[in-house]
Parts: C-alpha cells; structure tokens; sequence
C-alpha cells in the first residue's frame, strides 16, 4: 500500500540528500515486517495495524499516511449498473468473502440471475486483506475466501481479466497513477454507507481518486477498509533513519495528495514528531 508513496519519498528525498541510497521493494506487509525484523531490511512498509508479536520483538511504529482498501469489480461485468447503483454493506461483504452465503450475481442484487460470482482474495500476508476481512465483519485475512493470487498488481489483473469476478485492491493499485481515473479493466465496488440497498449522491465518491481521497479525507469512507499506514524499524531509528522521517512528516508531506493518499491531522504529524524525539 505504501510503496508508490514511499518511491516519491525516496526519490525527492535522494535528490536533497545525495549520501543517502534507498532500495525499495514491495512484497506485503507481512514479508516486509519479516524482513526487518530478522535484519534483511531497516525500514518495514507496514499498511494494518501491529501486532503483539511484533511488538514484542521491538518493532517502533511511525504513522506516515492514510491509505484504503476499496472492492473492485470488472468493468465488463454485464451487471455493472446495477452493481454500481446498490453497492455493497459490511454484511454483503461478509457473506461474499467470509461465508460464502452469497454466491451469485442473483443473490447479490435480486435480479434472478444464476451466475456466479467469482471472488478474489490475496495469496500473500497483505494489510490489504486484514483491512478487507476486517471490513467484512471479520478478524483476520485467513478468513477470506476465494482464488488467492499474490500481490496487489496480480488481484487487480485477475479482476480485470474476468467480467465476474470481484476483488479488492489498495487504492494506489486500484486508480490510474497518472489520469486518476479508474484502472483500464477496472471499476470501484461502491459501499452503501447507509444500508438503505442504494448508492446516494453523498455516498458517490468513486469516480476518481482526488474525488475518493477527498472524501476519505471528510471522514466519509470507513476505518476499515481505510487506515493507517506505518513505517517501522526494529527498534529506535538510528540517526539517519530518524532525520528521514523527520522529513517524511515535514516537507515530506508536501507529496502526500498529489500521490493519491490523505494526510494524517496536524495533531497526529506533531505527535509522530514528539515520539522521534523521545
């Protein structure tokens, strides 16, 4: 979720600071707290929120961002109007990934048909996948049902490659990075804020990703599939890694938006800051 944002970050921030090399790589959140943890990497791109576990082991947790999870859909699927204009509660959600009790295209939006639905999840530990199954009414990724591809840019692909199929992908992954439209293929599953069985006008959010941003932004999309997304070293950040993120929470943000996520408050900013100097 983080890696597009943190590809700016190390961009802008090697050009003032030519001393200092970034490798980036993306590989979810579970592979990449892994990787620091055991000493492979020293910083974790971590988009869920910790565990006990890895606190234990020393993980010190720095919010950076918002990011979200959002479903998504084919954009050739011969139901798409009616898809878009009833959307999806929690409860669908539930019984699509969890439980299975919905399983068709009939079930979902009564209009008789048999086709089935054919639901994607991810193969790989993802935070993707635990904001999802949490926003499912679930607790963990392994709950969730369905073809397990790996990787954010392989759910997108499956989706798009099937006009049945449905999915879930970080918004970065879900949105064009350059037009801000909808990925080609693509179409945002919109959620039914109100649960009264249609997408009003205020619940409409979808058609771009600064109309999306914005209203994740107004508090108008839920925590989860919304959230926090961290930066995470093993331990207190050295010197080098602490001037970083000093920077990411300062001049830093000046790259958040136009990379299609949402700041944190000035509350929360000040409060990572408090934190680096402790």
């Amino acid at each position: 979720a983080l890696f597009p944002l943190m590809t700016v970050w190390a961009d802008a921030y090697q050009t003032a600071h030519p001393g200092v090399q970034f490798d980036v790589q993306a590989g979810g959140a579970g592979k990449g707290m892994t990787d620091m943890l055991s000493g492979a990497a020293d910083i974790a791109m971590l988009s869920r929120e910790p565990r006990q576990e890895e606190l234990a082991q020393g993980a010190f947790v720095v919010p950076v961002t918002i990011d979200s999870v959002v479903g998504t859909v084919n954009a050739a699927n011969p139901y798409l109007e009616e898809i878009l204009a009833q959307g999806i509660t929690p409860e669908e959600a539930q019984a699509i990934w969890i439980t299975g009790e919905i399983s068709t295209w009939g079930q979902l939006l009564g209009n008789g048909s048999d086709e089935p639905i054919n639901v994607y999840t991810r193969a790989d530990s993802a935070g993707a996948a635990e904001m999802w199954a949490l926003f499912s009414l679930g607790e963990a990724q392994e709950e969730l049902v369905g073809t397990a591809v790996n990787a954010d840019p392989g759910l997108a692909e499956a989706v798009r490659q099937d006009p049945l199929g449905v999915g879930y992908n970080n918004v970065g992954f879900a949105y064009d990075q350059t037009s801000g439209q909808p990925i080609a293929g693509l179409r945002i599953l919109p959620i039914d804020l109100d649960g009264n069985g249609r997408i009003d006008p205020a619940e409409d959010f979808y058609a771009t990703r600064d109309d999306f941003t914005t209203a994740v932004a107004a508090g108008l999309y839920p925590f989860p599939p919304a959230r926090t997304l961290y930066l995470v070293t093993k331990g207190a950040p050295n010197p080098a890694i602490t001037d970083f993120y000093r920077w990411v929470l300062t001049d830093g943000q000046a790259f958040v938006h136009q990379a299609g996520y949402v700041p944190l408050t000035a509350v929360r900013l000040q409060e990572a800051l408090d934190m680096l100097e402790e």
